[in-house]
């Protein structure tokens, strides 16, 4: 599979990840049979913002914002999140283990 491929899946899964929810960079990689490639759903994440993914809501493991720095301004990612009723502190998702949405679990 190539890589182009392989991001439009990540984007196909990243679009079902419903408002005001999070999943990280290594369970979309699980979700598609990458175990490890959390590091390439990152990249496919970097080159998504002008294909209508909510990039916004992928975080890594431990619910910290890692990818804020490739949104525009200072704070998009945060206040993206935070219009869907999502609370950051510290650059990190408060109450990250309730909110995380598991493709693994939702997409049967």
């Amino acid at each position: 599979m190539s890589s182009s491929d392989f991001y439009e899946r990540v984007y196909e899964v990243a679009r079902q990840i419903p408002e005001g929810r999070v999943t990280s960079y290594g369970a979309i990689a699980n979700y598609l049979g990458r175990r490890g490639g959390a590091r390439m759903v990152g990249y496919a994440m970097n080159l998504s913002h002008d294909k209508d993914v909510p990039a916004h809501r992928v975080v890594n493991r431990m619910g910290m914002l890692t990818g804020k720095h490739h949104f525009p301004g200072t704070n998009l990612m945060q206040q993206l999140l935070e219009n869907e009723g999502v609370e950051i502190s510290d650059d990190c998702v408060v109450d990250f283990n309730r909110l995380f949405w598991d493709p693994a679990e939702m997409l049967l």
